[in-house]
């Protein structure tokens, strides 16, 4: 599968109103009454296409030019897309940065990103203007909603201009041409902006929709930003659910069910966090999703009860697709529940890791030795041996090829290869292959526990104590004591657990342990009231704050 040469991602767009121009692109809650009841505003493929064009010209007027970095702080709504797809015709390079990162981060992504133009809601032009965002390199800045800001163009005053502009062409940008820098929550440090072209978007796109099976006129259910975008490039109606997106852990579970049911959704897509607290409420509440059609759950494994959990609201035959990827590199890899709860499911209890299913067609996926330093260049003495647990190196025409304004990081993450240019990227993650050609995941490289005679992953020492029915979710952390490293389990109860018996639960978390020769190493169990986590999904928990509380606990002193 080749990009063709020259080619915009905003295509699409216009592709879906020619061909389905009443169809509904997006529907978006757009109030409620004093009974609760919700309304909704949407634009269809005509009208949104329309839109995009209408404020392409504002923007083209108002000096946004082709290859102009722009930031866009604009909350989940119609004019999130009208926006979005707006600066990608014009051939402008979309700056999106997760708002969830903190102010500090925030501003150290606007300073490497250094963009010409800045488009927000007005809380975002605030803290512009406090903390001195995009000082020296801003030109241009648009305000989005209310309130008023001084200096700061409306964005109907940008629609008002383009409405005296006749001409918008979809800029003939080249597949390599820059079109996104994306920033979101990284394991450590900084997040680093993925560089995104037009041809990155076109193979995710065409991934998308061969591996999932989507048609054009499907419903989507959209609760994460980012990924609602590919529903109107996909042919889809991307439906908004009355939701804080940058919470998905703390969901109203009506809310999500309401919006399935309102319109017919048949593409699912929540994070982990967001699927295990809408499938406890629906079980409890006997609610079933007959409309779906498939479910997609990233961002981080998603626990088998939770697939199980899940699964008991959808009929019978539909799956749960599971895919594993990153920002800079998506989809690598796809399995779906069906195969995880008859098949891998018991190999994931034994510690053996979380199969991720096979790579996706035009995906290149490698085990090579880990290694904590950069690599230059490519060789296949890099690889280890089938089954050998190493870091996940993947290629493909959906993978991002460096980090924006980072180059020690695009150094540190990518490997060229000399033979053939084609580049290499690091995962960051460790895990194997099997002999069937099977992706597993074993946790984050940083994250291993490295003792003096092994080296332990977390999730296959974690699995094995996670199938413990009064246990949420556990992790493995190693606390130096000395030159000694000693690897400790911080458990998580569920809630209506939290008052068991400790003492009980380690003798039978230390029986577990000694089942198996890659947790016997593990003698120290340390119960945590509730894990430092990423509040956007949730199951990316903070370890290295886990092990500054774990060397204090008086177990360990």
């Amino acid at each position: 599968m080749t990009a063709p040469a020259y080619f915009n991602i905003a295509s699409h767009l216009a592709t879906s109103a020619a061909q389905r121009p009443f169809a509904h692109a997006v529907i978006f809650p757009h109030g409620r009454d004093r009974d609760d009841r919700v309304s909704y505003t949407h634009l269809t493929y005509a009208q949104l296409n329309a839109e995009c064009d209408l404020i392409a010209r504002g923007l083209r007027t108002i000096g946004i030019q082709e290859g102009d970095r722009v930031v866009l702080m604009v909350t989940p709504s119609l004019d999130f897309f009208a926006l979005t797809f707006a600066l990608l015709k014009l051939g402008a390079v979309m700056v999106m940065i997760d708002p969830g990162m903190g102010l500090a981060n925030l501003g150290q992504c606007i300073a490497e990103a250094a963009p010409q133009g800045f488009i927000g809601i007005g809380k975002a032009h605030a803290a512009r203007v406090i903390y001195g965002w995009g000082r020296d390199t801003v030109r241009i800045r648009i305000r989005v909603g209310k309130p008023w800001f001084p200096g700061v163009e409306s964005l109907r005053e940008v629609r008002e201009k383009g409405a005296a502009v006749s001409e918008c062409r979809c800029a003939e940008t080249r597949a390599d041409a820059m079109a996104a820098i994306l920033f979101t929550s990284g394991s450590t440090g900084v997040p680093k902006g993925a560089v995104y072209t037009h041809g990155t978007f076109y193979h995710q796109i065409e991934a998308l929709r061969n591996v999932f099976g989507i048609e054009p006129g499907e419903v989507d259910l959209a609760t994460f930003p980012l990924f609602a975008l590919f529903a109107p490039a996909l042919g889809m109606t991307a439906v908004i659910p009355d939701m804080d997106a940058t919470r998905p852990a703390h969901v109203d579970p009506r809310r999500i069910f309401e919006a399935i049911e309102d319109f017919g959704v048949q593409h699912f897509f929540g994070s982990p966090a967001l699927i295990d607290r809408v499938s406890r409420y629906g079980v409890a509440h006997g609610v079933t999703l007959p409309s779906l059609k498939r479910a997609v759950s990233a961002g981080a494994p998603v626990g088998n009860a939770v697939l199980e959990r899940f699964s008991r609201m959808l009929e019978p035959q539909i799956p749960i697709y599971t895919p594993y990827g990153a920002t800079e590199a998506l989809p690598v890899a796809v399995i779906d529940s069906q195969t995880i709860l008859s098949d891998t499911r018991a190999a994931t209890d034994e510690g053996k890791g979380v199969c991720v299913g096979y790579p996706v067609p035009g995906v290149t996926v490698t085990i090579i030795a880990i290694d904590d330093a950069p690599i230059a260049e490519w060789t296949d003495d890099l690889c280890v041996a089938e089954g050998e647990i190493g870091e996940i190196v993947v290629a493909g025409g959906n993978v991002t090829e460096c980090y924006y304004n980072r180059p020690e990081s695009t150094k540190s993450a990518k490997i060229r290869d000399p033979a053939t240019g084609r580049i290499f990227h690091r995962m960051g993650d460790v895990g194997y292959v099997d002999a069937t050609g099977r992706l597993w995941f074993c946790g984050r490289k940083s994250h291993r526990v490295i003792l003096d005679d092994t080296t332990l992953f977390t999730v296959p020492c974690e699995a094995v104590f996670n199938t413990h029915a009064f246990i949420y979710r556990t992790a493995l952390v190693g606390v130096m004591r000395g030159p000694d490293t000693i690897p400790v389990i911080c458990v998580e109860l569920e809630p209506e657990h939290i008052n068991a018996d400790r003492r009980a639960l380690r003798e039978a978390l230390h029986a577990s342990g000694e089942c198996y020769s890659h947790t016997r190493r593990i003698q120290t169990f340390l119960f945590h009231p509730s894990f430092p986590v990423d509040i956007r999904h949730n199951a990316k928990i903070f370890r290295d704050k886990l092990a500054v509380w774990a060397a204090k606990q008086p177990e360990l002193t």
